[in-house]
């Protein structure tokens, strides 16, 4: 399976300022010598030479992220603002795409302000759209806001093919994937989702506050998170932040790679980006994470960063 990450940014999209940008291209002129300049291979080894936190960014839109699987069935977990970035990009590359997954892991705005601007795919009736949440009755919920005085029009100017699936069983068979999911501690509550595609597997675990009880060794848990190939895990915090604010239903890097850790999980993506932390800021808590791990007994745990448009093959 294919994961591209559509939007990493938690609470609001943060797009870069104009002084974050000048303060890049300043940073990168202050590092500019001679010797970089003389042809072009030398300007290509000095841009490759350049820091992620210059070269780049994180990215600014809300929670969307797309897993493809082998047979290119199309999963997407939740509809922030990077979901409209997806719809946008499936039609510069000419891939319409006839069929989409769309499981909510919750209902804040961050998660799904972006689910009218999927477009033209929420509008085309060429597209079938699949709806998931354990939740009862989400539909009356994703339709509230669209509606005056909050949107111009309603939900039914969407295309007709779209089907509601309120999640019950423990699980879902999608393709040749099996999709389940579980509750976690958010503020109006929270479902991870797991995702399993011929021995790979993926958990997906957005706006999460972990607990004591997630790192006990019972039964569930070890047959939920043990040895999971990869975790998108929240990491809004750091640790003093996440202590302050308690019960506000996010975590931190520290305890992300503790948890994975914990459960033996091999790659650890830090999610759900604090809208007000710069470039310079993320990629510093990265380089933490990574400091820390080092005193884990997991010591091949392998952790990195959500950057929006980074795609990995699990």
């Amino acid at each position: 399976m294919r994961v591209h990450f559509w939007g990493v940014r938690g609470s609001i999209p943060t797009p870069l300022t104009s002084s974050q940008i000048q303060g890049k291209i300043s940073a990168v002129i202050q590092r500019i010598q001679s010797k970089d300049i003389i042809n072009q291979k030398t300007r290509e080894l000095f841009i490759d030479s350049l820091p992620a936190n210059l070269y780049g960014t994180v990215g600014g839109n809300t929670t969307c992220v797309e897993v493809r699987l082998e047979d290119d069935t199309i999963l997407v977990f939740d509809a922030g603002s990077g979901i409209c970035r997806m719809g946008a990009d499936l039609v510069r590359k000419n891939e319409y795409i006839r069929e989409y997954h769309l499981f909510f892991t919750h209902f804040h705005w961050d998660h799904i302000q972006g689910l009218p601007f999927f477009a033209p795919q929420v509008y085309d009736p060429r597209c079938r759209i699949n709806f998931y949440s354990p939740v009862k009755n989400f539909k009356d919920i994703i339709s509230n806001q669209m509606r005056t005085p909050y949107f111009p029009v309603t939900i039914d100017v969407f295309q007709k093919n779209i089907s509601y699936n309120e999640l019950h069983s423990d699980s879902i068979q999608i393709g040749n994937a099996t999709i389940s999911w579980r509750r976690m501690k958010h503020p109006g509550g929270v479902y991870s989702y797991k995702i399993e595609e011929k021995g790979k597997t993926l958990i997906f675990s957005t706006d999460t506050e972990l607990r004591n009880a997630d790192f006990e060794k019972t039964d569930a848990n070890n047959n939920y998170f043990k040895n999971v190939n990869t975790l998108i895990l929240d990491s809004q915090y750091t640790l003093d932040e996440a202590i302050e604010k308690y019960d506000w239903g996010h975590s931190s890097y520290s305890l992300d790679v503790d948890f994975a850790s914990a459960w033996n999980i091999k790659n650890l993506i830090l999610f759900h980006h604090e809208p007000m932390y710069d470039d310079n800021k993320m990629f510093s808590i990265l380089k933490s994470a990574n400091w820390y791990k080092q005193y884990q007994r997991n010591s091949k745990l392998t952790v990195s960063l959500a950057k929006e448009g980074m795609e990995i093959t699990l």
